[in-house]
């Protein structure tokens, strides 16, 4: 047989003048080996030691302190933390897969990211921080009052990490390693979760942050080094523009654009009516969505309010946003030239021909990453490589795992159970991970199938249609003084409602394969789902104004430090008061602990050392962050009153905001270059 391809490093073979069938396209390419599993080895190692000194030197035994990191982090942790747990397994595999599918455009989901982090830093955490939350659900039920809405959002959070973030970085972690490995798929996703159960039951937010720091650094180590080796085989930029073009799978339909490469994929503003990116949804309908993720999403806030100033927390944005400009290079164009490398499979145009391939008969984009590492990188790099595949899922994993801990530990069981100890809220902390871990691996099947296999746009579409309402609410609950609870629920209600339906007949009318007729609903087949966030948002901000005007304004009290024109305020005598009786309680609780242990102390004198057993209990206790001194005690925030600084320092300040200036610059130019 013939190489398919004069590229040295695709060793796949299929003589395309022959008659042999689809049957024979089969991926044959290099395996890791004894260098590359050594790499590997080393840099679990160093993982491990991060996690490990991280659980040793911070206090996990409090719910704080598991959850916020006692607020000491700076700013470069917070910034690293930010970008590790945004890009994912699930970004490698899916921005590449829809850069090798349809071009550019998917990059600007990655630049909206860049101004809303800017958003975040200097419009809503100043709000949050003088509010004094721990998660966004909280901060509903202080601007609201009432349960609806706080259950509400937690509920629908808790969903959202299901469906667009645990399941889809599972799998595409999965993914990578059956086609590195060989491995089964459901083996592989076992797999993975042993690795990150060791930072999701012992080592809380501080021990995730400092984890996320080393694993951007891997990141963006081997995924710049597999950039330039990419690059050379296209003859850079030009060549990749060239080239691109030219990559048209043997098998497809000469009468159809199936398996052709889009006309407009170097630019980011498409048609309204017909492509894949219209530039409508692209300017306005991904600002929706970027807006909910980064600046509303417990995931990307709990690391922000675990710093120590609110400067350290601007600066951590900016730098989040800074690197924010690197997927486009680092993931995207290396997408497309495994397309121009790999054509017959990357864009594999015949469902026969790609179920063979990639065991998925709509498509197999999603290989596209994955496929480059294994055929391009020499030995020891495609190690490395595997070290950025396996950092970006425990990077992603790990801080889902722990916000969505939190906002069901904090937000759902702390208010069904408001008397619970310590030891249960840590306790139903992790067994609710365990819940998430097993629903994600049951979703996977559908995540397979959506979406053509591009899975970042299986991410961003249901996204669109579940997450416009809550980005109204909190938006509205922050910069306008009017919004009410009963507004802010019928809205959020009715927004969800329709979101739902929308979701549910994307998912029983799935796309046809290409060159067949479309006989989907008008509402499926033609309202793009950028669009349809759009007409989301306007729908749930049309109900928010409208009943919020029609009905009884909020009262000074209730919007005290909790929207941007009352986050100066000072705080009310009355919640002063309250908080001071509860710490008086705790500290109470905290004397009756130091009695119990004084006497815990004296039995064990009495009674001789401990047995073995006991030992090793005691360490599971430690490795989970759990003392066993609290398991009686109700859960009574000891924290002094937080009553948050706003205070900038002059000199800093100004610092950063030549950096939030240039930034802004940044951002501006690649949407104009790009154009």
């Amino acid at each position: 047989m013939k190489m398919i391809t004069e590229n040295p490093f695709f060793r796949t073979h299929k003589d395309p003048a022959s008659t042999l069938g689809p049957e024979e396209y089969v991926i044959t390419h290099q395996k890791l080996n004894i260098p590359d599993t050594a790499v590997f080895a080393i840099y679990l190692v160093f993982i491990l030691a991060v996690g490990f000194w991280s659980m040793y030197n911070r206090k996990r035994s409090t719910v704080k302190s598991y959850f916020l990191a006692e607020r000491k982090m700076t700013w470069w942790p917070i910034g690293a933390s930010l970008f590790a747990s945004n890009v994912g397994s699930g970004h490698f595999i899916g921005l590449a897969g829809s850069g090798a599918s349809t071009g550019i455009a998917v990059t600007v989901f990655e630049w909206s990211g860049m101004y809303c982090l800017m958003m975040l830093g200097w419009l809503f955490l100043p709000i949050y921080i003088a509010s004094g939350v721990t998660t966004m659900p909280e901060y509903l039920l202080k601007r609201f009052g009432g349960q609806r809405i706080h259950f509400l959002i937690a509920l629908l959070s808790l969903f959202t990490y299901v469906f667009t973030k645990i399941s889809v970085d599972i799998y595409a972690g999965a993914v990578f390693i059956h086609l590195a490995l060989q491995w089964d798929l459901y083996l592989s996703v076992i797999g993975l979760l042993v690795i990150t159960a060791i930072y999701t039951i012992g080592g809380g937010l501080a021990a995730v942050i400092y984890t996320d720091a080393l694993q951007t650094v891997i990141m963006l180590s081997g995924s710049v080094i597999l950039m330039i080796f990419a690059f050379i085989q296209v003859d850079g930029y030009s060549g990749l523009k060239k080239k691109y073009f030219m990559a048209i799978p043997t098998i497809h339909d000469p009468n159809s654009t199936c398996g052709l490469p889009r006309e407009d994929a170097f630019h980011i503003f498409k048609s309204p009516s017909n492509a894949d990116f219209p530039w409508p949804g692209v300017i306005f309908g991904i600002t929706v969505l970027s807006t909910w993720y980064w600046c509303t999403d417990q995931v990307i806030v709990q690391r922000t309010l675990a710093s120590k100033t609110i400067l350290h927390a601007k600066g951590g944005t900016l730098f989040a946003a800074y690197l924010k400009v690197l997927p486009l290079f680092i993931i995207v164009f290396p997408g497309m030239i495994s397309r121009v490398l790999f054509p017959n499979f990357v864009a594999c145009a015949d469902p026969t021909t790609c179920r063979r391939i990639c065991g998925n008969p709509i498509g197999c984009s999603d290989i596209a990453y994955p496929l480059l590492v294994m055929e391009l990188l020499p030995e020891g790099l495609r190690g490395l490589m595997m070290s950025v595949m396996i950092a970006a899922l425990m990077s992603s994993l790990t801080s889902i795992f722990n916000s969505a801990s939190t906002i069901f530990t904090m937000d759902v069981w702390h208010h069904v159970r408001p008397h619970c100890s310590e030891w249960e809220l840590m306790l139903v902390g992790r067994i609710f991970v365990l819940v998430l871990v097993l629903v994600s691996i049951l979703w996977i099947p559908l995540v397979q199938m959506s979406q053509g296999g591009q899975l970042f746009v299986y991410i961003q579409s249901i996204t669109s249609y579940l997450t416009p309402p809550i980005a109204v609410v909190f938006v509205t609950a922050c910069f306008w003084k009017r919004t009410n609870e009963m507004a802010a629920f019928w809205g959020l209600a009715a927004g969800i409602c329709i979101g739902i339906i929308r979701m549910i007949l994307d998912f029983v009318f799935t796309p046809p394969a290409c060159g067949h007729p479309d006989m989907r609903p008008t509402v499926v087949s033609r309202v793009h789902f950028l669009h349809f966030s759009l007409i989301l948002c306007a729908i749930t901000l049309i109900m928010v104004v409208s009943i919020s005007l029609l009905t009884k304004p909020p009262t000074p009290e209730q919007i005290n430090r909790l929207t941007w024109y009352t986050r100066h305020d000072n705080p009310l005598k009355r919640q002063m008061q309250e908080d001071l009786a509860g710490i008086e309680e705790s500290d109470t609780a905290l004397d009756r602990d130091k009695v119990e242990e004084d006497s815990e102390a004296s039995i064990a004198e009495d009674a001789g050392e401990q047995t073995m057993k006991t030992r090793a209990v005691r360490f599971l206790w430690w490795i989970c962050g759990m003392e066993p001194k609290h398991k009686d005690v109700s859960f009574i925030s000891s924290e002094k009153v937080y009553v948050a600084s706003l205070y900038e320092e002059p000199r800093l300040r100004y610092i950063i905001n030549v950096n939030l200036v240039i930034c802004l610059g940044a951002t501006l130019f690649l949407y104009c270059y790009f154009a």
